[in-house]
């Protein structure tokens, strides 16, 4: 009987709240549906889980396929709804709100892009401030914020751990800063974001303004050339052969910064790409991996059309080899 009165101490000590609230937030599913898991501990509610996440208790019970009436069980898994409310990637906050981090786990082969588009296709430039990163490769099992969960300093327990972690320079503004106009409010939201962040992938020739590709782009191979000779200095190298497609999009064609989906190489590789019809090469940064989709079966590679344009490609799809380091 002392065994079974030491066991249930035991397991209230491990589902105490105040163990629950130092765990990461950890974002899961796929925007517009994005949640967070959490586990019911003693005398919880509806009530108390929404004040800690900043929802409405009345909006958790269909969430989650539950009878509001019938409560909780101690254990019992819950999703928590992140939403407009009470899920910011830089909109304001209002003068009671702080921000919680919110986090998503790098997989393998998982790059910044992707990332992106999962989570409501927050910029990169936003993911790299947050997460402090100067380039566009992270490692497999790296902790990356991808927004914040805003949560009311007098109500959520978690409001005292987004006091501790929050990093001063997260680009969220508060409201009480009446002296910027609406008008320039809103310019700053619709600004337009860099120019590789949401490469839109097509089969259309690869021609910025008339979709033809006429080669008049020429930045000697592009602006990541002497990237691809420092990452295969004392490296083997691999070299694959294949079938390569376009992708429509306005860098590349002023500042030579060519771009490319790949599935092998790393997110950040350089690879050097050359159109076997002519010889001619140049340097593309891999983003991600070829997005899952019916008309990239077969694909080796995905590049942006001024690298096309520079390679002389004169078809949708054209024979290409490929190489970088191992």
């Amino acid at each position: 009987m002392r065994k079974l009165f030491a066991t249930f101490i035991i397991a209230l000590f491990f589902y105490s709240p105040s163990s629950a609230q130092d765990k990461l937030l950890v974002a899961e599913g796929t925007s517009p549906n994005l949640y967070i898991i959490h586990t019911v501990t003693p005398k919880e509610n509806y009530y108390s889980v929404g004040r800690m996440y900043n929802v409405s208790p009345k909006d958790l019970a269909p969430y989650n396929d539950l009878t509001f009436e019938k409560g909780f069980t101690l254990g019992q898994i819950i999703k928590i709804p992140l939403g407009p409310n009470n899920f910011s990637q830089g909109d304001a906050l209002k003068e009671n709100e702080v921000a919680v981090p919110v986090y998503h786990i790098i997989q393998a082969k998982e790059g910044l892009y992707r990332v992106s588009v999962k989570y409501n296709k927050v910029s990169l430039d936003a993911l790299k401030k947050w997460n402090k990163l100067s380039g566009d490769a992270v490692s497999n099992g790296t902790k990356l914020i991808v927004g914040y969960l805003k949560v009311l300093k007098d109500q959520s327990p978690l409001a005292s751990q987004a006091m501790k972690v929050n990093p001063p320079d997260v680009t969220i503004k508060k409201t009480e800063d009446k002296k910027q106009p609406i008008k320039k409010q809103e310019e700053k939201i619709n600004e337009p974001e860099p120019k590789v962040k949401k490469p839109i992938v097509t089969d259309t020739p690869v021609d910025a303004n008339t979709g033809k590709t006429n080669g008049t782009v020429n930045f000697n191979g592009g602006k990541f050339k002497s990237m691809y000779n420092d990452q295969i200095k004392n490296r083997q190298l691999e070299n694959v052969f294949g079938i390569a497609a376009t992708f429509k999009t306005t860098s590349g064609w002023q500042d030579g910064k060519y771009y490319c989906f790949h599935n092998t190489a790393e997110p950040g590789t350089i690879i050097k790409v050359t159109n076997n019809a002519n010889g001619k090469s140049i340097y593309a940064k891999v983003l991600d991996a070829i997005p899952d989709i019916k008309q990239n079966s077969g694909l080796l590679l995905r590049i942006s059309n001024s690298a096309a344009d520079e390679l002389g490609v004169t078809d949708t799809k054209f024979d290409c080899s490929i190489s970088y380091a191992k």
